[in-house]
């Protein structure tokens, strides 16, 4: 029987999914990566338009409207706000299958109330009760977006460098229940082969206020940078890598290494991976010292369009999945942290799904007593962050580990509306496993298969990140 567009048992296909859907769906989110700016948070910023909240920084959107041919000057260009939501709106209809189609229909219906399909055609009538809602209801500034999504961490993503200034003023109010912890992103501080990294040694040195002419100095000044944000709430560090090296090297080596980037002098792609792999190694002693939990992102090629990154800059919609190998490097550099036990609770990223499989049976290979899944296949990425993607990551976690300690959805967003892919994974948690129940592959213990989606969904970050 064919079924109505996005109805209430959407993604739902049977009566297991639906009803294990209804137990979580109102679970509390914990966003624990994601990349909105705390600054709007404090200020609670209100919207003016659609376009604003959709279209400002969603490099997802972006390539979907370059795809369709529409000039960059009506996407991140200076057309009007009007001109470019239309732009998206003639666009979306060509995006079936695409994860997008769902997301936008999904946050137009559960914070606007709209219950129609949007096109181009449908465009106007859309901009107007968006707009009159996003300036009216007072439920759909920041703060309120956030309340009435069930929010009750988010976890940002911070230079060592930022002072933290707005986390301080969330964390000094009061009547703003929602956890907002900064995260530590130290990318700047490994890169030695970008132009600016010895600007970026000097900034550090006058945040600290001290002088850096040795790596053991850089690494007093990281320590420094770690403690405050420990003091500050931080729970998780994150990296960004393009591939996943692992060199092994002496303290020698990396110092002569990090001191040739520092001066300016030209290093090669192996010294840079050299000096990551024994900044990495460093980094997660320190970071288990403090209970974080590290994550990996990786398998990313950036900027890969040069004419456009000349022209947009990074983080614009040019990035694609790079394919580089990495079971040897990524048990190498598990290892050595194992070795002086020193690995922390740790996620795993990688943007080529295809590496989902050998990322789970490394993971595995690392455990501790005590510690449920201690090393994890995370969520599906960037990519992969699809119907499809998600429901293999989901199979390819559940038959080579134990499902029922995955730590569950992050947004890894920019946009405020974005709390709707938590409810995206959790329809698709439910209708996966609402299938192996029907198909008697497990048991209908309704006890039992609760508690295992209420901790994908929500109890298993809480424990895993000590919220």
């Amino acid at each position: 029987m064919k079924r109505a567009f996005m109805r209430e048992d959407f993604l739902l296909p049977n009566d297991t999914a639906r009803e294990l859907f209804r137990q979580v769906k109102d679970l509390p989110i914990l966003d624990y990566h994601c990349h909105i700016n705390p600054r709007e948070i404090w200020e609670d910023r209100r919207f003016e338009n659609i376009t604003q909240v959709w279209l400002g920084g969603d490099h997802y959107k972006w390539r979907l409207m370059r795809q369709n041919g529409v000039p960059e000057e009506e996407i991140t260009g200076k057309a009007p706000d009007r001109v470019k939501f239309q732009r998206f709106a003639e666009t979306l209809p060509l995006a079936i299958g695409n994860p997008m189609y769902h997301w936008c229909h999904l946050e137009l219906k559960r914070y606007f109330g709209y219950e129609g399909v949007l096109n181009g055609g449908t465009a106007e009538e859309v901009w107007q009760l968006t707009r009159k809602k996003l300036q009216e209801d007072p439920t759909l500034s920041v703060r309120g977006l956030i309340r009435r999504s069930h929010v009750e961490v988010i976890g940002t993503t911070d230079d060592p460098a930022d002072d933290l200034c707005w986390h301080e003023k969330l964390r000094r109010e009061k009547g703003f229940p929602v956890k907002v912890l900064p995260s530590f992103r130290p990318d700047r501080a490994l890169k030695c082969r970008q132009p600016g990294f010895p600007s970026y040694i000097h900034l550090l040195e006058e945040v600290c206020r001290l002088a850096v002419s040795s790596l053991k100095e850089f690494k007093r000044i990281l320590c420094l940078r770690m403690d405050f944000f420990d003091k500050m709430g931080c729970r998780a560090c994150d990296h960004g890598l393009d591939t996943l090296p692992f060199v092994p090297a002496t303290e020698q080596e990396a110092e002569t290494v990090f001191l040739r980037a520092l001066h300016g002098h030209r290093v090669t792609q192996r010294e840079e991976d050299l000096y990551i792999t024994h900044m990495l190694t460093f980094l997660g002693r320190e970071y288990k010292k403090r209970g974080w939990v590290m994550q990996l992102h990786y398998n990313a090629q950036r900027n890969v369009n040069r004419r456009q990154f000349r022209l947009l800059g990074p983080d614009t919609g040019f990035d694609c999945i790079s394919t580089n190998e990495s079971s040897a490097q990524l048990s190498a550099l598990l290892n050595a942290m194992e070795e002086t036990d020193s690995l922390p609770r740790t996620i795993l990223y990688s943007l080529s799904g295809e590496e989902n499989m050998m990322i789970a049976s490394v993971a595995g290979s690392f455990t501790e007593p005590q510690v449920r899944g201690k090393v994890q296949l995370g969520a599906a990425w960037w990519f992969q962050d699809t119907k499809a993607g998600m429901e293999k990551q989901l199979r390819d976690v559940a038959q080579s580990s134990l499902l029922g300690n995955f730590v569950g959805m992050l947004t890894d967003s920019r946009s405020f509306l974005s709390y709707t892919r938590h409810e995206y994974f959790r329809r698709i948690l439910c209708g996966l496993i609402g299938q192996w129940v029907e198909n008697g592959e497990y048991p209908d213990d309704k006890e039992t298969l609760t508690s295992l989606v209420r901790g994908i969904c929500c109890e298993n970050a809480r424990a895993f990140f000590g919220f």
